[in-house]
């Protein structure tokens, strides 16, 4: 285990765990899970507007994958379906390492994935399924 991987402050925002929970009445809820690693994410969202007014989320998983979704519950209000799309794609390319961290200061504490391509799919699922959830509350309309 890389130690980088694991710093104080990503240990932090896992354990902080912003927007964990359910909502009582979404208006879209998405479930994703990698069947690489066992990670599983739900995340439901009530939007106005078309964009995300509340999300919860709910994290069986590792603890990259925790703080991803802690990420998005920090700051994933106020987003559309197009704006999680690219957040989405940024966040793979700051990954893959094509593009600096997009927007949120707390991406950089994922920098030290980068090498391990592995655990990539760990850091991308909250997002995803952040993305899922609001295409289905469109289908809900």
């Amino acid at each position: 285990m890389n130690d980088d991987l694991y710093q104080q402050a990503l240990l932090d925002l896992a354990k902080a765990g912003h927007g964990a929970g359910t909502l009582p009445s979404p208006d879209g809820t998405a479930l994703r899970d990698s069947p690489l690693c066992g990670d599983r994410v739900r995340m439901q969202v009530v939007l106005e507007d078309g964009r995300v007014k509340a999300l919860a989320h709910d994290v069986k998983g590792c603890l990259l994958c925790r703080a991803a979704a802690s990420l998005v519950g920090l700051h994933g209000t106020g987003l559309n379906a197009e704006e999680a799309a690219a957040l989405s794609e940024q966040v793979a390319a700051t990954l893959a390492g094509a593009a600096p961290p997009p927007g949120w200061s707390e991406l950089s504490l994922f920098e030290p994935v980068r090498p391990h391509r592995n655990r990539h799919g760990c850091v991308l699922l909250p997002f995803e399924t952040l993305h899922a959830a609001i295409i289905e509350s469109h289908k809900q309309v």
